[in-house]
């Protein structure tokens, strides 16, 4: 075999490769852009109802449970070796 023989053999290999490939993702393309429109022609998207929302719960603390919180940092703060700065 010569040298123009073999490169004869690549160029028509990479033209039938990237022939291939072409082909391919010319189909692949199509393809994906029927599904798009049958997909959007016949299930559209349906729109969620919105939800209610729920009043937020109250986050205010009573105050004999604030002052139990203050006693159990102080006495935390106390036992690490810390004073309290109040």
């Amino acid at each position: 075999m010569s040298s123009n023989d073999i490169l004869q053999q690549g160029a028509d290999l990479l033209m039938l490769g990237m022939g291939s490939v072409f082909v391919f993702l010319s189909v692949l393309v199509v393809a994906t852009t029927a599904m798009s429109w049958f997909i959007n022609r016949w299930l559209p998207e349906v729109e969620a109802e919105p939800v209610a929302r729920k009043p937020a719960p109250s986050t205010e603390i009573n105050s004999k449970t604030l002052s139990i919180i203050k006693q159990a940092i102080a006495q935390h703060r106390v036992a690490k070796g810390r004073a309290s700065a109040e």
